[in-house]
């Protein structure tokens, strides 16, 4: 897909960063939209259904971590990606973007050639192999690829090898599985399978994860270093 076939929504409440955004990257050939909150940004999202939507993180009407959680919701959407732009130092702003569903952030002031950059990387990942398809057989039992999940039993079965798995292995195992391509971060990771009222060492998950590649094998979890973890078929 040539550039000038990719669509990217940017959405901010700033015109001046709109104006900036925009002519650099309709300079590179993309076709720019913009919306000013988070509800412009659904209702063309859903009209015109970008491969990438960059969203700010204040904003009024609809601030952006919850813009994001909406338009992840979205079927039609399932391919495009989200990336925040995050001023510098604001980690809380990129924990909570990460959770509700995005898949990078931006930091600014950013300069042109550097925001090109990053658009490029973004996008080359909409050109990547189709995401994997999950195949729920009934309440209980999953499919992706060559792994099966059976939720009921703790078991799964890769290459058609069975194996039951310690409950937490095969819980952080469920949730990576649940959104392939999605990044968790160690925070959501915690919370999930572990919940906010227990302690546990800070290389807790790794040692999880460490277990589930010795098990499954090392190309199905993905580590993005300093943010967490996604499952990849």
């Amino acid at each position: 897909m040539s550039e000038n076939q990719f669509k990217v929504l940017l959405v901010d409440d700033e015109l001046d960063i709109l104006e900036f955004l925009s002519y650099n990257l309709e300079k590179e050939g993309y076709e720019v939209f913009t919306a000013k909150n988070g509800l412009e940004a659904l209702k063309i999202a859903e009209q015109e259904v970008p491969h990438l939507i960059i969203l700010d993180v204040m904003m009024p009407e609809m601030d952006g971590i919850t813009a994001c959680e909406e338009l992840r919701k979205m079927p039609a959407l399932s391919s495009t990606v989200i990336a925040f732009l995050t001023a510098r130092g604001e980690d809380y702003s990129q924990i909570a973007g990460f959770e509700a569903g995005a898949d990078d952030y931006i930091t600014k002031p950013v300069r042109p050639k550097v925001l090109v950059s990053r658009v490029k990387a973004l996008l080359k990942r909409t050109g990547e192999a189709t995401a994997p398809v999950v195949e729920v057989i009934d309440t209980n039992i999953i499919s992706i690829g060559n792994l099966v999940i059976d939720k009921e039993r703790y078991l799964i079965r890769i290459d058609d090898i069975e194996m039951i798995l310690p409950r937490k292995e095969f819980e952080l195992l469920s949730l990576l599985v649940s959104k392939p391509g999605k990044v968790f971060t160690r925070e959501e990771i915690y919370f999930s399978v572990w919940g906010d009222n227990v302690v546990v060492g800070d290389r807790t998950i790794d040692v999880h994860i460490r277990k589930l590649r010795e098990k499954i094998g090392n190309n199905h979890i993905k580590t993005l270093k300093g943010i967490g973890y996604k499952f990849v078929e």
